[in-house]
């Protein structure tokens, strides 16, 4: 438990430039407190009191803003950072090393007990704040979710989603970032945003039509005046 807990400690300090020191984390930082109720609670869960692990779950959420079913499965070193409005359903997982930011919410779609209804993160995954991953689908590996992004299906290891419904950024330079963490998921280049990407292509679209038919109307303007011209020698 304590390996544990200074490990999750660590994982701040190592993702967080704000945090000072081991002992204010301790104290100060509700994502850690959620994961320590979460432990406590998913212990008592899984060994038959699951009433008490309940209630465990609930004064969690109560001091800490963050809601993580005792169900779920939470690996070694996630961080949850800020933490106000997280929601972890009850058969999500969550692999080592991931971070989740405030308003993110692992949901699921179906009603079906006893199935798989939450989705699962492998190891390394970071959810920008506000982001939706809702379904009982697999998020790869190193895989990056930009703030308020929704993301209804599968994520490939490694990808960078966007959009609502999620979408992976392609074909961008800037698409794979040079660092393995991006806080809050986001690449900072908004050239990596298919949305802003496809509207950048279509006011380039626009200004080349808009500039062709200036010369077309110049073109015209030129020949009317030539005709004019020629008509009136002619009468001369």
């Amino acid at each position: 438990m304590f390996k544990s807990l200074r490990e999750d400690i660590d994982a701040v300090l190592a993702r967080d430039p704000a945090a000072g020191s081991r002992l204010e984390i301790l104290f100060c930082y509700p994502g850690i407190h959620a994961i320590m109720f979460h432990r406590l609670a998913h212990g008592l869960s899984i060994n038959g009191f699951q009433t008490l692990g309940r209630f465990v779950s609930y004064l969690g959420r109560i001091l800490t803003g963050i809601e993580i079913d005792p169900g779920a499965k939470i690996g070694r070193r996630v961080f949850i950072d800020h933490g106000t409005g997280v929601v972890i359903g009850q058969t999500a997982e969550v692999g080592d090393d991931c971070t989740l930011y405030q308003g993110v919410t692992l949901g699921g779609t179906s009603l079906d007990k006893g199935k798989k209804r939450h989705p699962t993160l492998e190891a390394g995954v970071i959810v920008g704040a506000g982001a939706k991953v809702l379904g009982p689908f697999t998020v790869g590996k190193g895989a990056k979710i930009g703030s308020n992004a929704v993301v209804v299906s599968a994520v490939p290891a490694g990808a960078t989603m966007v959009g609502i419904p999620a979408r992976a950024i392609e074909g961008a330079p800037s698409a794979q970032p040079k660092a393995d963490f991006v806080p809050y998921g986001t690449p900072c280049d908004d050239e990596t945003d298919p949305t802003i990407r496809e509207l950048a292509a279509l006011r380039r679209q626009i200004g080349q039509l808009t500039e062709r038919l200036e010369q077309i109307e110049a073109e015209r303007k030129k020949a009317t005046v030539v005709s004019i011209t020629t008509r009136r020698e002619a009468a001369s």
